[in-house]
C-alpha cells in the first residue's frame, strides 16, 4: 500500500483527492498548509505527495523545494496540483522540484492514471 500525503488548503480538493485514491486501496494523510505539510512528510515518509502551489504561509513551490533538499525525502514523487497553467508557472514548478505539473480543475481519473505512472499504485 502506498503512502500518499495531500498538502491544499482548500477542504474539498483534499475532499475528492482522498475520495479518489481510496477506491485504489492507497494509505492517505492531509496537511492544511506547507508547514504543516512538510512536518508530517518528514515523520511519516510518504512515497508521493500531492502539493496545491498557492496556500497562505509557505507555498507549494517553497513547500517543494524543502522536500527536495532533504535527503531522507529527496525521492518522494512530488505532483504539483494547481490553478495556475501558464507555461511560466508550470517552469517554475518543475524548477522548485517537482515531478509533475497537473492544472485544476482535473479528472479523478487523470489523477489516478498519474500516480499509477508515477509507481506509487496500490
Amino acid at each position: 500500500m502506498s503512502k500518499i500525503l495531500i498538502i491544499d488548503d482548500h477542504p474539498d480538493i483534499r475532499r475528492l483527492v482522498r475520495l479518489t485514491l481510496e477506491f485504489e486501496d492507497h494509505q492517505i494523510m492531509e496537511a492544511v498548509d506547507g508547514r504543516i505539510g512538510l512536518e508530517a512528510a518528514r515523520q511519516w515518509k510518504p512515497d508521493i505527495v500531492l502539493l496545491d502551489v498557492m496556500m497562505p504561509g509557505m507555498d507549494g513551490l517553497e513547500t517543494c523545494r524543502r522536500l527536495k533538499a532533504e535527503p531522507a525525502l529527496a525521492h518522494t514523487r512530488v505532483v504539483l496540483l494547481t490553478a495556475r497553467g501558464s507555461s511560466a508557472d508550470r517552469s517554475a514548478g518543475l524548477a522548485a522540484g517537482a515531478d509533475e505539473y497537473v492544472v485544476k480543475p482535473f479528472s479523478p481519473l487523470t489523477l489516478l492514471q498519474l500516480v499509477d505512472q508515477l509507481g506509487v499504485s496500490a
